[in-house]
């Protein structure tokens, strides 16, 4: 059974949004398509085991912080591993993460 989750608005970077401006680039996930989407304010992707009316069906492999790319095991009651579904509405572009070694000089 998949993990109930309140993703958050994608905003600006929703992938519905960018797509409806690039409509011939619109790609739909497929099985073993990895997604995203927001939850928290993290980044959280989604490896696809199933899709059923424009929502994504899949595991979370990864929880990703947005202010230094660090990885996460959980955020909140959200952990790799969940089974959850994403409608295709809350998909997001991925922000650009800094490199964890980017404060190195």
């Amino acid at each position: 059974m998949h993990k109930h989750v309140e993703w958050d608005d994608p905003g600006s970077a929703g992938v519905l949004r960018y797509y409806a401006d690039h409509p011939q680039d619109s790609p739909e996930p497929h099985v073993g398509s990895i997604v995203s989407a927001l939850f928290r304010g993290f980044t959280v992707r989604v490896r696809v085991e199933a899709r059923v009316e424009e929502t994504s069906i899949g595991e979370v492999v990864a929880l990703i912080a947005k202010d230094n790319g660090r990885r996460q095991h959980s955020v909140g009651d959200l952990e790799l591993g969940d089974l959850v579904r994403l409608p295709d509405a809350y998909r997001a572009m991925e922000p650009r993460h800094p490199e964890v070694d980017d404060d190195r000089d």
